[in-house]
């Protein structure tokens, strides 16, 4: 779906339009009881200024989803509350929008943290899927961790690290993210 075609959804933003987004928050996509919450580390400026998780052109989220088999076709973001009938959410570690995740505090994260356990606790998804391995080192004291299926658990829900899909990310294409990402949808569907 072409972005300016999509419904509700705002034109290429301007330069004043991106700097005006920083420390705005977005909405999270939750229910109680999903299979998946993925976790972003926060947003992006351009995320923030059409209030749709992983909005950035380039981010490789939403191609990543559906080829990981998690989506039946590329979702736009303006779409993304179509996943809560899927059993799959969006939430961040911290609100807040930044142009980079570089300009969190280390602070920001470890409050970020306690903040996700609480809402973990809340709404009791199965999985928390945290897409960025040094944030959630940093927000869960967890410095050796590694991508996949973490030891500890958030009282029944498992913890799960995954890369950052943001274009920013070099280090992963759709097609790496894909595999990676298909290996919790097996979980999931317990086919791991």
């Amino acid at each position: 779906m072409d972005a300016m075609a999509a419904p509700n959804f705002p034109p290429r933003p301007t330069r004043a339009d991106l700097l005006a987004a920083v420390d705005r928050t977005v909405v999270d996509v939750i229910a109680p009881d999903l299979a998946v919450l993925f976790c972003g580390i926060n947003p992006g400026l351009y995320t923030a200024y059409t209030g749709h998780h992983f909005a950035r052109p380039g981010n490789r989220f939403w191609p990543t989803l559906h080829v990981a088999g998690f989506t039946d076709r590329v979702l736009h973001p303006s779409e993304e509350r179509l996943l809560l009938p899927l059993g799959y959410g969006i939430t961040n570690v911290v609100p807040r929008t930044t142009a980079t995740a570089a300009e969190l505090a280390p602070e920001e994260l470890v409050a970020g943290g306690g903040a996700l356990v609480r809402k973990v606790t809340r709404y009791r998804p199965r999985v928390l899927a945290v897409l960025g391995v040094g944030a959630y080192r940093a927000a869960f004291d967890r410095p050796r961790a590694a991508l996949g299926l973490q030891t500890e658990r958030v009282g029944d829900t498992a913890l799960w690290v995954l890369p950052n899909p943001s274009g920013l990310n070099a280090h992963y294409q759709i097609a790496a993210l894909a595999e990676l990402f298909g290996e919790l949808h097996r979980y999931v569907n317990g086919a791991a």
